[in-house]
């Protein structure tokens, strides 16, 4: 029997699709979304619980008694804040039976109250430093280096002002892509005319200054969907996700094509082997703290995910460079990634997306995807279709480890489950 406490049933449908909106938007991935509302469902008493699920919106079913009921929400505009991410989980554990709608909006309301962690100044110094350690991963030197963190700050300054004034997300980012490259461009102009860079490897760091564009929390949240039979979402993830690609890619092309600039990637500078390995390490947990910044995670969560950065993209680079194929390499990494992360897991309280997610975005391969794009914006038919393949196996194998790693150390995940229908 319902409370008055309780409230209606319709009551109780609109609380939970808003908690799975702020979910969804904030970039959590969509089976697990479904896991929590029904959880929250039942702590409700809500007696038979069916939930479609879609990028831009949910369907909720319900029944309670001889009640029944049916609402859809729309959600805000996609996003991460892997902090939003967290309080919900912890939403999910602490709230008692018997939930009330109204005390179940009073806690998300406290929740949607909490500001970012950073400043924007602070969050682009951040990116400038990530995309600077991708500038050397990708065989950049010294010039490349610096002048793809002045481009890749400056473009997340803008990215920040006009997402914060709400303007068209596939505009920004095409924007965005267009003055993080001319940044770049103009600087390293600069640099030449006063003899600096003369052999600069330009392709690196031009594609460098705008990686920070790359939707890689969608793009991996989307493929691992995949496995747990969220198509819609996961679809609808990754045409998103492509989308911001193929936007960032136009303003590229545009500097490109004005500056004569190349987008084939460069031979990477020789090191000794030992020397190599330590920077790449540096780079690699510099990148990936950087992105966890980005993504509000906390510092201490941020240098978690900057070690399990170090393991696995180390483990990457360091297998591809003794000849194992870049997927094959990928995947490995990954799978290391994922694993490393259920140990980590026992000293840190956050979700698991905020660990794998942030950790393995250094291995996106956004060099291949924008040098794609902008041979084939410039009539390199064959040249884009070889590095759009590449790309498409790199992320495969990345969604694998991370999948397999899933498999290994949480069982349930080798079994389908069954549909929450009462």
């Amino acid at each position: 029997m319902t409370t008055q406490a309780e409230g209606s049933l319709a009551e109780a449908l609109e609380a939970l699709l808003r908690f799975g909106g702020q979910l969804l938007s904030a970039g959590h991935m969509a089976y697990r979304v479904r896991q929590f509302m029904e959880e929250l469902a039942r702590k409700m008493h809500v007696d038979s619980f069916a939930l479609q699920l879609a990028l831009s919106g949910l369907v909720a079913s319900g029944r309670r008694g001889t009640e029944s009921a049916t609402l859809v929400r729309e959600v805000g505009m996609p996003g991460v804040n892997t902090a939003r991410i967290q309080a919900l989980q912890e939403l999910v554990g602490a709230v008692p039976e018997g939930l009330s709608s109204s005390d179940l909006h009073r806690r998300l309301d406290e929740i949607e109250r909490v500001p970012v962690r950073y400043s924007n100044g602070f969050t682009a110094a951040a990116v400038g430093m990530a995309c600077g350690a991708f500038a050397f991963i990708n065989g950049g030197g010294v010039v490349e280096i610096l002048t793809a963190m002045a481009g890749s700050c400056a473009g997340q300054s803008l990215r920040a002002t006009l997402l914060r004034r709400r303007f068209n997300q596939y505009a920004a980012f095409a924007v965005c892509g267009l003055v993080a490259a001319a940044v770049y461009v103009a600087l390293t102009a600069l640099l030449a005319r006063a003899g600096f860079g003369a052999d600069a490897r330009h392709a690196a760091g031009l594609i460098s200054s705008v990686l920070f564009l790359v939707p890689g929390f969608p793009l991996v949240a989307g493929l691992l969907d995949l496995f747990q039979h969220e198509i819609p979402v996961a679809v609808s993830r990754l045409v998103y996700a492509s989308m911001l690609c193929l936007m960032v890619a136009l303003g590229l092309s545009v500097v490109t094509t004005w500056a004569g600039y190349s987008v084939e990637q460069p031979l990477a500078p020789q090191f000794d082997r030992a020397l190599l390995a330590a920077v790449r390490s540096l780079a690699s947990f510099v990148g990936a703290f950087g992105f966890a910044i980005l993504f509000n995670s906390s510092f201490r969560t941020a240098a978690y995910v900057g070690l399990l950065a170090i393991v696995g993209n180390g483990i990457r680079l360091e297998l591809h460079n003794s000849g194992l194929g870049l997927p094959q390499a990928t995947f490995l990494g990954a799978l290391a990634v994922g694993l490393s992360a259920s140990l980590v897991r026992r000293w840190v309280d956050e979700a698991r997306i905020s660990l794998t997610v942030a950790s393995v975005v250094m291995m996106v391969p956004g060099t291949y995807l924008f040098e794609t794009l902008v041979l084939f914006s410039q009539g390199e038919i064959l040249p884009a279709l070889r590095t759009g393949v590449s790309a498409s196996f790199v992320l495969g194998a990345m969604a694998m480890g991370l999948a397999v790693a899933r498999f290994l150390s949480e069982t349930k995940w080798l079994k389908d489950q069954p549909p929450a229908i009462g």
